[in-house]
């Protein structure tokens, strides 16, 4: 089948996006591939259309499972088989998924980078019929990335159980030193890059210094009509600034990875199909979701880093009609920024506390606790062992990346069932005892494919139509699985924590130097880039965002709120830093006129000078003395 009509037969389009055919075709010709795209750009159909092209099938390597999951459905709901492995699944779903990939007909695996390192994956490995592998969020292999993960590293050490098979690279946020990291640590034979500009020239950056947020939040998404997100750091802040919206008479919900299951879904749903216009949410919402009508994404809360911003920001005006993305902060914000990153790099000493009180905590003996799963509550734990929840978070995000443990978010905790038995054996069963033959009848009618793989279920809604109890329910699933005829895993509501090896003393517990100071170094770096283009009130706010990724030769947007500033003087760029290149070391070193200042500077017009020293004024960048002499405030 050729590649057109694999896009339109399983996806509905009739033709690419630009680049992607020139990197499916990089792929099909067996050539290891990078492929930059920015947010929302189609990188997905740069491996699944390949894959789909030829015998075999496709690992997705990808650390986000939230992502995976997303994935994995809506190649299903395509009449495409997909499947995904992840810390926290039971031995039974683990097993079958490898069944399913060897003897089945399986085009899609998507496992996360931790997995490819077990003996289970490499052996079964061995057997599959591999076409192409891809490496999502492949800026993670690189300790410059931004979400560095060790794991990603060994990703390389899979072309020793699959020679030939091509490795197509994607990510959405890649410095000039990432890229070039990338392809290293991957052992490209050759440099092979796809570069997608960074440029969303339908999109407006706006950075906004106001004391009141709340009144200006109002006027923002009043003024800018449709759909919209706006980013808060605590879960609490979703549901304030969700009810201040509503007051305003602004359609709006929350959402948060604290909420139940159906609650996520229900909200999630009903903002996609433009029921809820506006929702207020941490960054736990959007990662996968691609809703094309979005016309504004708000920030309440200045961003860790440009690369998490950039790829936020770009959920706006993915149906290239106009967008903007906003930040709004005060001076308070810079600090509170600065506070957070002191304490999401807590003590070494403090991270083997947190290890060995949840070894305690668990009564896991050292040497023993491999692959074992636990509803985690942090809160609860923090508590008894009288630790800060956030900073409890954080030393568990560096035993993680550690390979010690994992904590799964609550996406992936939906109860599931496999049935184990024949149907025959099954009929057998329900004639032998009667009284689970409601039961088993009504999981036949409500879900397909239980023989096959195991299908996630809803033990509240099978209670409603049995009308009984979810105990009940839950009770007559667990007899079920004791009578070996399913697999059932529970729900629930908590995250997993998932230990990833044996417990260690804490003699042993090593948290690498990649994995802690280079992090740390790195990450202030990005920090301060941020807040440089926070409070930057000189640059185009797109040329800084190009630049920061490597694009040099970019051209100033002439829209965010800088470059509306600078368009009022009516001056080209050129003149302008012609003029501010003349001005800034003479009144860096002295105090003068306006007039005494047009002196000492080579062939510059009176006039167009009297409007950049103004823009310069407003802008903060240079004052007046007491002498109403001005001066050049701004040291940088």
């Amino acid at each position: 089948m050729k590649l057109r009509e694999i896009l339109y037969e399983y996806w509905g389009y009739s033709t690419f996006r630009p680049m992607q055919e020139e990197v499916i075709h990089s792929v099909l010709d067996k050539k290891d591939t990078l492929a930059l795209f920015p947010t929302g750009g189609g990188k997905s159909l740069c491996f699944q259309i390949p894959a789909m092209a030829q015998q075999g099938l496709c690992i997705v390597v990808t650390p986000l499972i939230a992502l995976m999951k997303d994935q994995v459905e809506n190649l299903k709901e395509r009449g495409i088989k997909a499947a995904a492995i992840y810390s926290g699944m039971t031995r039974g779903e683990v097993d079958l998924v490898y069944s399913n990939a060897l003897y089945g007909n399986t085009k899609f695996l998507y496992i996360s980078p931790e997995r490819t390192v077990t003996d289970a994956f490499r052996q079964n490995l061995k057997l599959m019929k591999v076409n192409l592998v891809a490496i999502d969020e492949a800026h993670c292999i690189s300790q410059w990335g931004y979400d560095f993960r060790p794991k990603y590293q060994r990703i390389v050490e899979l072309r020793d159980f699959l020679p030939g098979v091509p490795f197509l690279a994607l990510t959405a946020t890649a410095t000039p030193v990432v890229v070039k990291d990338i392809q290293k640590h991957l052992a490209f034979a050759k440099e092979n890059v796809f570069q997608r500009s960074f440029e969303r020239s339908n999109l407006t950056y706006v950075v906004l210094n106001d004391e009141n947020k709340e009144n200006r939040l109002v006027k923002i998404v009043s003024k800018i009509k449709g759909s919209g997100i706006v980013y808060v750091r605590s879960r609490k802040k979703t549901k304030v600034f969700a009810q201040l919206l509503l007051k305003n008479g602004i359609s709006a919900d929350y959402y948060h990875a604290g909420l139940d299951m159906q609650s996520r879904s229900k909200k999630q749903q009903e903002w996609y199909l433009g029921k809820t216009r506006i929702i207020v949410s941490t960054n736990a919402f959007g990662m996968g979701i691609d809703k094309a009508d979005v016309r504004i994404v708000v920030h309440l809360d200045i961003p860790d880093c440009i690369e998490s911003y950039f790829q936020e920001a770009g959920r706006a005006g993915r149906d290239g009609k106009q967008a903007y993305s906003v930040i709004l902060y005060d001076v308070s914000d810079i600090s509170l920024l600065n506070s957070n990153f002191s304490l999401s790099y807590p003590d070494k000493n403090f991270i083997k506390n947190v290890y060995n009180a949840i070894g305690n905590y668990f009564n896991l003996a050292v040497g023993a606790g491999r692959e074992t799963r636990f509803q985690f509550d942090i809160r609860v734990f923090a508590d008894k062992y009288n630790m800060k929840p956030l900073i409890v978070y954080n030393a568990l995000k560096f035993l993680e990346r550690d390979g010690y443990l994992t904590l799964n978010n609550v996406f992936v905790n939906m109860g599931k069932i496999f049935i184990k038995v024949n149907k025959s054996d099954l009929y057998a069963f329900q004639i032998e005892y009667r009284q689970y033959d409601q039961l088993i009848e009504l999981l036949l009618r409500s879900y397909s494919g239980l023989f096959t793989d195991y299908v996630n279920i809803n033990e509240k809604l099978i209670a409603k139509r049995l009308n009984t109890t979810v105990d009940v329910v839950v009770k007559a699933l667990n007899m079920l699985k004791r009578y070996d005829v399913i697999d059932y895993v529970k729900s629930s509501d908590k995250p997993m924590l998932v230990f990833l090896r044996e417990r260690v003393s804490s003699d042993d517990l090593y948290i690498t130097p990649e994995n802690y100071s280079i992090r740390k170094k790195m990450a202030r770096e990005r920090l301060d880039a941020i807040i440089n283009y926070v409070e930057s009130e000189n640059n185009c706010r797109s040329l800084m965002l190009l630049s920061y990724l490597g694009e040099e030769d970019a051209r100033r947007c002439g829209k965010c709120d800088v470059c509306l500033k600078r368009n009022k003087i009516e001056i080209s760029k050129m003149t302008f830093d012609d003029i501010v290149s003349q001005i800034k070391p003479v009144l860096s070193k002295q105090s003068l006129t306006i007039e005494e200042l047009s002196k000492k500077l080579f062939n510059v017009n009176d006039e167009k000078l009297i409007r950049v020293i103004q823009y310069l004024l407003d802008a903060e960048k240079i004052k007046k003395d007491s002498n109403q002499k001005i001066f050049w405030k701004d040291k940088s």
